[in-house]
């Protein structure tokens, strides 16, 4: 009797794995748009460091991120049983804080020149204190995706029960962070590889560091393009999954313009419409806050 049920006991487990498994799959593919937009954010963050503080900035960033799905985790399981009518509104603001963040970053140069200057001087690059924004910076905006990750995961999980979505999300938060903080920690040393490659004796070795090298500046600069273009997708994505009007509104946009041009643009009008809605949130905000600011200082 005592093996059988220890038998059982072990299908049961194997069972349930398998189960968590499939949930998890179904929940990283779900998830796989925010992990793209995670990637290049956190790429584009942690660059500007010294060549040698590139790794530990990134091992910094991902140790806050694991804090983060930490925190994240039983917070997202404690409001879907207590409060889940709190999930779409903490959010949507959110959503709001990626489009301001992604506002100051386009319109920085204009509004804060003298400042913007100042902040990005090498010598401020090569400070603790720049790398420690750097750091607090790339863990604040990881903390938002990493939150509508998590939800969009507990989504998929959310009639199974609580050890089910619990192993799904602690799942999905653990191989979400190795993957995005590992291509991280890959790209930004791409120029370290070619400087490698271009040492080896052999001359393919070499034509491939240099073009690493070459690749490299180009890639950095696409990434911080993405990076705050990433911004706009997710916090506008959020905030107009959040509003019913705004959903309604861009849907019914993308069916009349679909009608009047007699094609079918709906994979890729409701993307554009929501890094539009998020450029003028976050332009919205931003002003906001410089208003705000002005009548402090008065």
């Amino acid at each position: 009797m005592a093996g059988a049920s220890l038998l059982t006991l072990i299908d049961d487990i194997a069972t349930l794995l398998d189960d968590i498994a499939v949930m998890s799959k179904v929940a990283a593919k779900k998830t796989a748009g925010v992990l793209g937009d995670d990637l290049a954010l956190n790429a584009q963050q942690v660059s500007g460091v010294k060549a040698d503080r590139e790794l530990p900035v990134v091992w910094a960033v991902a140790k806050g991120s694991f804090i983060n799905k930490f925190i994240l985790v039983p917070l997202a399981l404690l409001i879907s049983a207590l409060a889940p009518f709190l999930i779409t509104p903490l959010l949507m603001l959110g959503g709001l804080f990626l489009c301001f963040e992604g506002c100051e970053k386009v319109l920085g140069p204009w509004l804060h020149n003298k400042d913007n200057k100042h902040n990005e001087s090498p010598q401020n690059k090569d400070d603790k204190h720049y790398e420690q924004q750097k750091i607090k910076g790339a863990i604040r905006t990881d903390f938002i995706l990493s939150a509508e990750i998590i939800v969009i995961s507990l989504g998929t999980v959310a009639t199974e029960s609580f050890t089910s979505q619990l192993s799904v999300l602690s799942v999905i938060a653990i191989l979400m962070t190795i993957g995005v903080y590992g291509l991280v920690a890959l790209i930004v040393k791409i120029d370290d590889a070619g400087l490698l490659l271009i040492e080896k004796p052999h001359i393919w070795q070499q034509k491939i560091g240099r073009g690493l090298l070459s690749f490299a500046p180009y890639l950095m600069k696409l990434l911080a393009i993405v990076g705050t273009l990433a911004m706009f997708l997710v916090g506008g994505g959020i905030v107009v999954h959040g509003s019913s009007f705004l959903h309604h509104s861009v849907e019914q946009l993308v069916e009349t313009i679909n009608l009047t041009l007699n094609t079918d643009l709906s994979f890729f009008l409701p993307t554009l419409f929501n890094a539009l809605i998020g450029f003028v949130a976050g332009a919205v905000i931003v002003a906001a806050t410089l208003l705000l600011n002005k009548f402090r200082n008065n």
